[in-house]
This record gives C-alpha cells, structure tokens and sequence, in this order.
C-alpha cells in the first residue's frame, strides 16, 4: 500500500496489519518502485552480495530482517540448506514467492540449495495474528546439519534448535572471543549448544559451559567431541543458582561470558528483567580473577 503523509506527501509503499501493533511496515521511499517479484529478487541480490564481501557464505546469516529491508524476515544459510525465520503477515502471505526469489538468486550465482526449512515459531507471531508454525518449504530432508564456523565444526539441528537452529548472528562474536580467552580459565552461561564456548575452546586452558536445557548440553558435547577438544566439560544447570554456588565456593574465572535468553517479552516486566540482568552481571562480576574479562551479550528481543 501506499503511505502519505497528512499534507498527502509520499512516505513509501509498505504492508499493512491491523492487527498489530506495528499497522505498516515499510518496504521502500522510493515512489518509482513497483513492489513485485523483481522487487524481492533485488533486495535479495543488495543481501547477498553485501553477504558476500563481509563473511564467509558457506554458513551465515543471508538476510537481517529490516537491516536488509525486508522488515519481518530472517534467512539462515547452512551450507546447502536454508532456514526462513518469516515473523509478520505481510511477509507470512509472499512465503513461497519469496523463496523462489531467493533461490533464483542463489542459483544465478551457482549456489546450489538441497533443502529450505521453515522456524516461524517465535512467540512474535501472536502479535502479528499469526500461528507459530514450522517445517519444511522444501522436500523433507535430515534436519541436523553439519556446519563449519570460523573452523569449528558443528552439528546444527535446524528443527530443534533454538531460533533458526543456531545463533548465526553470533558467528563473528563467537571468533572475537578468542583472543581474551587464551591459556584462560572460561565460564560460558547459557551456553545453548556451545557457539561461544567451543570458540573459546580453540585458545583457551579450560571452558565450562552451562546452559538450563539438557537437549542442549547433549548437543554441545557432541560438537566439542567432533573437534576432538579435551578442556571443555558442559553442565546442565540453571545460571543463577551456578553463579550463586560458584560464588560460595570461591571459584574464580578469567573470562565469563553472559549470553542469556530474553528476561522479558513485554513492556510490562521490563523492571523485573532488569533486576534479573543486574543480578547475573554482578554475581559474575564477583567470579572474575582480577583483570579478568566480562563478556555481556545484550539480547535483542521483540519487546510489546
């Protein structure tokens, strides 16, 4: 649809919800633009050259949602198979099209893709009137997935995985981390399937990782197995109840690293979550041998 302003003047064309609280999401400013496939195949094409020139394509994140300017759509790559993440009705209702577009553009430049996946299941998509669904787009195919990233191997379960299966926009994190962490002693929470600490695991003395969901730790130790690491040990645990008896038993960390899940998913309970912040921030503080590094990863989560 076409957006104005009150004095009738052009703002962009975008979609429209009324059952969010977001009503239009814009697609573009320009008047000339004519949203149709050609369209989508463009913006795609601007991802994956960007993509291209910035990261190593084999396993990465193809499109950033409104970063890309595609507001309600994330795309992960695995190696050859890919993961749509589609979170509001205007990109809900274009699904299919805009898979055809971007495998169009992925085999315009000879990459070729076995399988495309759906993980529409954030609870974002109530907001928008939508169901949380998921699976395939695609002809079924084995959904754990054998990746590298910055040199670690992974097994990557698409389907049970949190968000898309694995935090890809973490991947260049993930490699900044090594260099605090050489010949350290590393604590890594909320750990999920060992993103950080299998990183940190390249340089460092040792690295604990923990995380609350025991399908996660299992996959961690899988993924430290197949890179053969011998100073890694993940546990199951919930981190502020680790952190508080780390605490008392006087144990001390040269690098901690603080990645947990959203707090909050609304207005309402952001005080409360900011205590919660504050209080693992803090107790991990306390942990640290001097000089040591805290690494706190702020979680960007949808907040109504």
């Amino acid at each position: 649809m076409k957006v104005v302003s009150f004095k009738d003047d052009f703002l962009g064309y975008g979609y429209f919800n009324d059952r969010s609280r977001i009503r239009i999401r814009l697609l573009s400013r320009d008047e000339n633009e004519t949203i149709d496939e050609r369209f989508f195949e463009k913006r795609f094409e601007d991802a994956w050259n960007y993509r291209k020139k910035i990261v190593q394509t084999d396993c990465c994140r193809i499109v950033f949602s409104e970063a890309d300017r595609l507001p309600g759509l994330v795309v992960d790559k695995f190696s050859d198979v890919l993961v749509f993440e589609v979170d509001t009705l205007g990109m809900d209702v274009r699904k299919q099209m805009l898979k055809d577009a971007l495998l169009k553009v992925l085999k315009k430049d000879g990459v070729q893709i076995r399988g495309v996946y759906e993980r529409s299941d954030a609870r974002v998509r109530t907001l928008e009137g939508l169901e949380r669904i998921k699976g395939f787009l695609s002809e079924p195919f084995d959904t754990v997935i054998d990746v590298e990233e910055n040199g670690v191997k992974l097994k990557v379960d698409v389907d049970q995985g949190q968000k898309t299966g694995y935090f890809l926009d973490q991947k260049y994190n993930h490699l900044a981390i090594r260099p605090f962490c050489k010949d350290a002693r590393v604590l890594d929470c909320c750990t999920h399937t060992g993103g950080f600490a299998l990183s940190a695991a390249t340089t460092a003395r040792h690295v604990t990782g923990i995380d609350a969901s025991q399908l996660a730790i299992d996959q961690a130790r899988i993924n430290s197995d197949l890179n053969g690491f011998t100073n890694t040990e993940f546990l199951t645990a919930d981190v502020f109840e680790y952190l508080a008896q780390q605490e008392e038993k006087g144990e001390r960390y040269d690098v901690i690293i603080l990645d947990p899940p959203a707090f909050t998913k609304s207005k309402s309970s952001v005080r409360n979550a900011s205590k919660g912040y504050r209080q693992i921030n803090c107790t991990a503080m306390k942990l640290l041998n001097p000089g040591g590094f805290l690494v706190s990863c702020s979680c960007s989560e949808y907040i109504s």
